[in-house]
């Protein structure tokens, strides 16, 4: 893998002695999820309840009009957006018309989050986000500790919250073959590259199977084992060679709640992202394995983890985004991480 100069830096991992050996190493010692404490919020009076109906197995609309009820019991005036097309929670979400002590409850996943985020973003809010999951993913309430409607309902009356940051990603609109000018996101949970948007867009036509379809999508990826080159630049030191997949991480999970970035840290100003090198179909099967295994992939010897603020791909011709589990984007990529963008519930 071909560099100039002496390079970003690098995520060293630490094996965990007190944790048995599987697939030939221990589990890496995670990172804390937040680096910084909570922050006691103001008393929440309104609530903009943003909903995705089609979330996860359809349940959204329901979970919602249940949060709802719970919130008015607290006298806390609700105003419910029910999305009815993939983008529109962005729309909405800029149309708001909100106060910094108002919270926006997304109901819904990664995905509809990520929308409700951008849609922030662009209308320059200061306001408070609460997440009450839905989806079918969920590894941003994975690594928030969110484990049920009840959880989520109580932290967003609480209104405590803490910084977290995000990444600006320009990229090309639409996927290869159907590209539609420039699109900026804001992405709080990971942006993937290579195989693993091979994955996702394969689960995509199985979602009957619910996050199994991760799993099958990725199998499915594997023993295509499409290469792809690319010109990675990370923080001004640029790589370029062939590779398999490109992990870039907010969180520490992703799909099917797979720890995709041990090291990362949601608000210590940084991103992480991991390299898996060009590799044999063998070697794929043995890291994602490891990565099953609790994250022990960050010791296979063809994967490399980076801490970065900004991030740029290239390629010889257009390859697909993915972000925050949506396929949206084709190369070029540029990415800028924002300190301590957004107030997330906690």
């Amino acid at each position: 893998m071909a560099s100039n100069g002496i390079g970003p830096e690098i995520i060293e991992f630490s094996p965990d002695l007190e944790t048995k050996k599987k697939k030939g190493v221990h589990r890496p010692i995670y990172a804390e999820v937040f680096t910084k404490e909570v922050n006691q919020g103001d008393a929440v009076k309104v609530i903009h309840l943003m909903v995705n109906p089609f979330s996860g197995k359809k349940q959204g609309e329901k979970i919602a009009k249940q949060a709802k009820q719970v919130f008015e019991q607290q006298s806390i005036e609700v105003e419910m957006h029910l999305s009815t097309f993939s983008g529109e929670l962005i729309e909405l979400a800029a149309g708001l018309t909100t106060n910094d002590s108002d919270v926006v409850a997304v109901v819904g996943g990664d995905g509809s989050l990520s929308e409700v985020i951008t849609g922030l973003m662009q209308a320059k809010s200061q306001c408070r986000v609460g997440l009450i999951p839905a989806g079918t993913g969920n590894s941003m309430a994975n690594d928030l500790k969110i484990k049920h409607t009840d959880e989520a309902i109580s932290r967003i009356i609480a209104g405590n919250y803490q910084w977290l940051d995000l990444a600006k990603v320009d990229m090309v609109a639409g996927l290869p073959g159907n590209e539609n000018g420039e699109l900026t996101r804001y992405s709080a949970n990971l942006v993937t590259w290579g195989l693993g948007v091979d994955s996702t867009i394969k689960a995509e036509g199985m979602r009957w199977m619910g996050p199994m379809r991760y799993d099958v999508g990725i199998l499915m990826a594997i023993m295509a084992n499409n290469r792809r080159h690319a010109t990675l630049t990370i923080d001004g030191h640029t790589f370029e060679d062939d590779f398999t997949l490109f992990l870039i991480q907010n969180s520490q999970t992703g799909g099917s709640l797979l720890p995709l970035a041990p090291g990362a840290s949601l608000d210590d100003g940084m991103m992480d992202i991991g390299i898996l090198k060009k590799m044999k179909r063998g070697q794929i099967l043995k890291a994602f394995g490891q990565l099953k295994k609790e994250g022990r992939h960050v010791f296979h010897p063809m994967v490399d983890y980076y801490r970065f603020k900004t991030l740029e791909i290239s390629t010889p011709k257009p390859t697909a985004i993915n972000v925050d589990g949506e396929n949206i984007g084709s190369t070029p990529l540029k990415m800028a991480v924002m300190p301590s963008a957004l107030k997330i519930i906690r």
